[in-house]
């Protein structure tokens, strides 16, 4: 399983499934990332925390663990 966590800076992604219950999950789902949306990794943060995106025409940073929680296919 590949997550949102390992696609290197300046790759894109598409959102295969959202793992997580309750709170995690309803947040990442809120900030537009959805099964089958194509994210552009941007930039990670010298220490993996946070990671950039570009999700839907805008720009969104979230943390390592919510990036785990995005599985993705290339």
């Amino acid at each position: 399983m590949k997550t949102l966590r390992d696609v290197p800076v300046g790759a894109k992604a598409l959102v295969k499934r959202i793992h997580g219950e309750g709170p995690l999950r309803r947040r990442i789902m809120d900030m537009g990332i959805t099964k089958g949306t194509e994210v552009y990794v941007r930039k990670v943060a010298p220490l993996g925390d946070p990671v950039e995106l570009t999700v839907r025409g805008y720009e969104l940073s979230i943390r390592k663990n919510e990036a785990e929680a995005v599985e993705v296919e290339p």
